[in-house]
């Protein structure tokens, strides 16, 4: 099963990166007209995507930098990397000075991208399907609810959870793939090697492992009792 969700995880979260799923709150529909929907912004992401990867497989194979500024290009605009930092360290983001907030942001994305960078290379165009939204836009949160097609046609649900910014734009800070949030399951890792060896020493763990630092946290996570 988890062999077979190495698609669609690599396609949520190819960026990137909380609580869980909010509820689609009725509300008064007054949304900033100049600014795309957040069902508009996955769309958009899923087409860049399929865009930038036909007919440079290859290519993007043999760079993986190559591919990392793709999805760049493609995700980063349109993800709240800070906010979703935060949600990631949890109450220990209030211990960490503005510095280190920012280190990790950079140090726990960039390790993201290069963990699930090879998954994107098999996305083809039309693997995400983008459902009917249903409701009214909140005035701050809201969930755009897809399905992706893996290769043997089961599909697999995906939320992505949205807020609207101070310029009213829409960016995702967490994504949550048959009913698990990523950002929360990553905090409970973080939060465990916090604990563990400090702050600095995580971030200097991300800074200079990258995706292996994910891959320690995440068995010593899973070696609990």
């Amino acid at each position: 099963m988890l062999r077979r969700l190495a698609l669609a995880t690599a396609i949520a979260f190819g960026t990137v990166v909380a609580a869980p799923a909010f509820a689609q709150t009725p509300a008064p529909a007054a949304a900033d007209a100049s600014q795309p929907t957040p069902a508009q912004v996955v769309q958009t992401i899923a087409d860049q995507l399929a865009s930038a990867i036909e007919g440079h497989r290859d290519e993007l194979k043999k760079n993986q930098e190559k591919l990392i500024s793709v999805i760049d290009e493609v995700f980063l605009p349109h993800f709240d990397l800070d906010y979703a930092s935060i949600l990631v360290l949890g109450q220990h983001a209030r211990e960490a000075s503005p510095a280190q907030r920012e280190r990790f942001a950079k140090a726990f994305y960039n390790s993201i991208t290069h963990r699930y960078a090879e998954g994107l290379l098999n996305y083809t165009r039309g693997r995400v399907k983008v459902l009917p939204f249903k409701g009214d836009l909140n005035d701050k949160r809201t969930v755009v609810r897809t399905q992706v097609v893996l290769d043997d046609g089961k599909l697999v649900s995906i939320d992505y959870a949205f807020r609207k910014g101070r310029n009213g734009d829409w960016k995702a800070y967490d994504v949550i793939i048959e009913g698990i949030s990523y950002v929360t399951n990553y905090r409970n890792q973080v939060d465990a090697e916090i604990r563990k060896v400090g702050i600095e020493q995580l971030i200097t763990n991300l800074e200079t492992q990258g995706e292996k630092a994910l891959e320690t946290m995440a068995k010593d996570n899973k070696d609990k009792p």
